[in-house]
């Protein structure tokens, strides 16, 4: 969900909502009136979608920017969550090189030494997924984690990026206590 230019996820319903309206009030008319709202991964996706937009005149009000925000809070993952959805939208989920350029650039005001990710595993199948349901396509994992099966006889396993060093992700128990970072 990024695109290209390491700034802000650009959003929008496939024609313009009759109304100005906040993200989730978008996305709820979107999905009623069309499929979704459109989320903008790369650099030709976002060239295509400004021009889309260009191409119809839509006003501006058709159009969210969603942004990253750390949350300088000590929260497990499992609250870490609850806060993003009921405060922003959610954990932020790094599809790509480009959103893992955004993390990297946010992550540096975290206060902890990992920043939760909106990343789990389902121990079962020994498989990490996003928040979002999506599977994990693009990997940033630090040597050691993410590519052997979790041992989650104790605790489940989710994902976090290391504030500091190469910034890579790292596979810790759920109850830690780290900051997180939400998208808006």
């Amino acid at each position: 969900m990024d695109n290209g230019r390491f700034g802000p996820v650009v959003s929008s319903c496939p024609s313009s909502a009759p109304t100005l309206m906040n993200w989730r009030d978008a996305q709820s008319y979107c999905r009623q009136n069309h499929i979704d709202l459109v989320s903008v991964r790369n650099q030709n996706e976002n060239q295509q979608l400004e021009k889309f937009i260009n191409d119809r005149s839509l006003s501006g009000s058709a159009v969210w920017i969603d942004k990253l925000i750390v949350i300088q809070q000590n929260l497990s993952w499992s609250e870490a969550l609850r806060y993003c959805r009921q405060n922003h939208v959610d954990l932020v989920s790094v599809q790509s090189v480009e959103m893992q350029r955004r993390v990297m650039n946010v992550v540096k005001l975290a206060t902890t030494e990992a920043v939760w990710l909106g990343l789990h595993n389902f121990c079962s199948m020994n498989m990490w997924l996003w928040v979002s349901g999506d599977m994990v396509c693009y990997q940033n994992w630090a040597p050691g984690n993410g590519s052997t099966p979790e041992n989650c006889k104790l605790e489940n396993r989710k994902g976090a990026v290391q504030s500091g060093g190469d910034q890579t992700w790292i596979s810790l128990p759920e109850s830690h206590r780290l900051n997180f970072i939400c998208t808006n």
